[in-house]
């Protein structure tokens, strides 16, 4: 996994580690205008731009379903006003990961597994972890629901 590019998941919307997310060079080049970061302390890069933190360790135990719909909202919101959207943890690997995969279901309608499948072949390493997981299945699950 190069740790040092944001990953693109869609045409306005990227993921990466910390360490690539705060590198000015990179979200200048790719046009980023919006970060949420999925963490309790790693930064945010030293631009200007709309930042959202969604403070969560990567525990099975966190609940970070209670963010998806905000999280999935502001990054549509961004793409839909001509920005784009980065979205990151300290690994790049099950937390930003997760809120990805929760966007793609809500607002390109794709099933668990097709969204988990669009993240795993650009960025080979993510992995939520089984709490997370068991939330994207139920969130899936209310997504059906609501249709």
């Amino acid at each position: 996994m190069n740790s040092n590019r944001l990953l693109k998941v869609t045409d306005s919307l990227f993921i990466s580690n910390a360490k690539a997310a705060c590198k000015k060079n990179l979200l200048l080049e790719e046009g980023v205008t919006c970060c949420i970061n999925v963490s309790m302390q790693q930064p945010f890069p030293d631009l200007d731009l709309h930042t959202l933190r969604i403070p969560v360790l990567d525990n099975p135990l966190q609940n970070l379903s209670d963010h998806f719909d905000q999280c999935s909202d502001l990054i549509e919101s961004t793409v839909s006003s001509g920005g784009k959207c980065l979205v990151y943890c300290r690994h790049g690997r099950s937390r930003s990961a997760t809120i990805c995969i929760a966007y793609l279901m809500k607002y390109k309608n794709l099933s668990l597994q097709e969204a988990f499948q669009v993240l795993k072949t650009g960025r080979p390493g993510i992995e939520p972890n089984e709490g997370f997981w068991s939330q994207l299945e139920q969130y899936e699950e209310s997504l059906q629901r609501s249709q």
